[in-house]
C-alpha cells in the first residue's frame, strides 16, 4: 500500500485547509485510514481515523468539532478538512493506514505516507 499526502500550506488562525492522501496498491486489506501529526519538538500524535466503509470516524479531543475525516472510495483518496485552525495545529500531517479495524486510534499503523506541512499563523 502506498500513501501520498498533499495539500499542506500556510493559513491564518481561524482559517480552513484540506489535506488529501492518495491511496494505491493492495488496498483490499485496509481496515482503517487516518491522520497523525507531529509538531516541532513533540511526538507524533493521532488526529483522526475512518474505517474502510466510511461509516465510523474517530477524533482526538483537541480537533473534535473542527476537523472532519472522510474518504472517496471511487478516487481512492482520504481527506482531512480542517476548520477553525489554531496556531497549535501547526505540524507535519501524515496519512496512515492499518490492516486492523479500530487500530489507528491506538497508534497501530501498518503503512505511512510522507508528511505534508500545515502552518497556522497567529
Amino acid at each position: 500500500v502506498q500513501l501520498q499526502a498533499s495539500g499542506g500550506g500556510l493559513v491564518q488562525a481561524g482559517g480552513s485547509l484540506r489535506v488529501s492522501c492518495g491511496v494505491s496498491g493492495r488496498t483490499f486489506n485496509i481496515g482503517d485510514m487516518g491522520w497523525f501529526r507531529q509538531a516541532p519538538g513533540k511526538e507524533r500524535e493521532f488526529v483522526a481515523a475512518i474505517n474502510w466503509s466510511g461509516s465510523i470516524t474517530t477524533y482526538t479531543d483537541s480537533v473534535k468539532g473542527r476537523f472532519t475525516v472522510s474518504r472517496d472510495r471511487a478516487k481512492n483518496t482520504l481527506y482531512l478538512q480542517m476548520n477553525s485552525l489554531k496556531p497549535e495545529d501547526t505540524a507535519v500531517y501524515y496519512c496512515a493506514a492499518s490492516t486492523w479495524r479500530g487500530a489507528l486510534a491506538r497508534g497501530s499503523v501498518d503503512y505511512w505516507g510522507q508528511g505534508t506541512l500545515v502552518t497556522v499563523s497567529s
